[in-house]
């Protein structure tokens, strides 16, 4: 079947397991051990895992108690966010030099439109390898990659022959390779998701190509057009170098859970002078301040409240955010707290677009 929209070639860089990966690097006694970078106290959350620790269902944001019990070996390393990005940005400039064409979605992943390269190089897997390999002799880290005409079918394509693998779709394997694909693999489809669209029968993307644009639109709103046009390779979201973020958040998650809203307070204040600070450094301001609340039995909450005019400083978010705080009674005890700002004064509208995510950037803590 002929592709009758713009076909770029795209490549999704993504390190292994990346912060375990720098762990393991770091301190060779760690090497082909189960490693959790986060807290393992009893209110403690895993950031990352290792694929040893994988391998026992330790997963990231998973409570450290839990993977303990998963895993009874598992070591855990406090997470060192200034080694990582500095390891981050040595892996960014390897990219700028094939091209400028860079979109960074995290510390541990990226975008890059290779159709025109500074290498001239005509073939976007051989790039992928390269650059692969140069990430191993620059960082002693690996890394995977997907190759593709855009996108989502370039990330999607960068989890099949993980970890320190690759794997390209070519244009003319791109309407199998998505009808063959199982529903959660498809990028903006998460849990709930699936588990909806596996009771109305749709189990692969053939399935999901059956259904019309209406009932998309009908039985998931904006995302319905998403669904329908990714699902026949359709998806034009150019390589941004520049993303816009759509909120800017920070939490925190407590080594023992909290029952008093005096202490609650007191946390919010903290999380309120860490989100003034990456506001100011981004020098931007929004006006929808959104409480996060997650109790004790893992229930999430959100509450918000959009301004009439845009904030920026810890004084104007901490008084919404205790605004909100008592808003209504709370459930349960409290695990964790967080604060995002959203509604920005960035120049844009905040488009829905699945294939960019929840661009949500979020400064997470632990109290370890």
């Amino acid at each position: 079947m002929d592709l009758d929209f713009p076909l770029r070639k795209i490549i999704h860089v993504d390190m292994d397991a990346f912060y375990a990966s720098v762990e393991q690097h770091d301190n060779p006694e760690l090497k082909g051990k189960p490693v959790a970078v986060g807290g393992g106290s009893k209110r403690g959350v895993v950031s990352a895992a290792s694929y040893e620790a994988r391998k026992f269902g330790v997963r990231s944001a998973m409570s450290g108690f839990l993977a303990q019990r998963n895993c009874p070996d598992l070591i855990f390393v406090k997470p060192r966010f200034d080694r990582y990005k500095e390891i981050s940005q040595q892996v960014r400039a390897l990219f700028f030099e094939y091209t400028d064409l860079v979109e960074p979605l995290s510390l541990d992943e990226a975008y890059l439109d290779v159709t025109e390269n500074k290498k001239g190089n005509p073939s976007a897997t051989l790039i992928a390898k390269e650059i692969r390999r140069n990430i191993l002799e620059k960082t002693g880290l690996t890394a995977s990659a997907g190759i593709s005409i855009n996108k989502f079918i370039a990330k999607v394509a960068s989890d099949y022959n993980k970890p320190n693998g690759q794997k390209t779709v070519n244009p003319e394997e791109v309407i199998q390779f998505l009808e063959d694909l199982d529903i959660r693999k498809f990028y903006g489809v998460g849990k709930v998701t699936a588990e909806k669209m596996y009771k109305l029968g749709i189990f692969t993307g053939k399935d999901l190509k059956t259904k019309s644009l209406d009932f998309l639109d009908n039985t998931f709103g904006k995302s319905g057009r998403y669904y329908y046009n990714v699902v026949r390779g359709i998806h034009l979201s150019e390589v941004k170098p520049h993303r816009i973020p759509k909120s800017v958040g920070a939490e925190r998650t407590f080594r023992e859970n909290l029952s008093s809203e005096i202490f609650m307070l007191e946390r919010l204040e903290n999380i309120a002078s860490e989100l003034e600070r990456r506001l100011q450094k981004s020098k931007i301001a929004g006006k929808t301040i959104t409480l996060k609340i997650k109790y004790s039995d893992f229930t999430l909450q959100t509450r918000s409240k959009t301004l009439p005019y845009f904030v920026a400083t810890k004084e104007l978010i901490l008084e919404t955010a205790k605004e909100l705080l008592y808003q209504q009674a709370l459930q349960n005890s409290v695990r964790l707290l967080g604060i995002s700002l959203a509604n920005l004064n960035t120049g844009k509208k905040n488009n829905v677009d699945k294939s960019d995510g929840e661009p949500l950037s979020v400064q997470l803590k632990f109290d370890l």
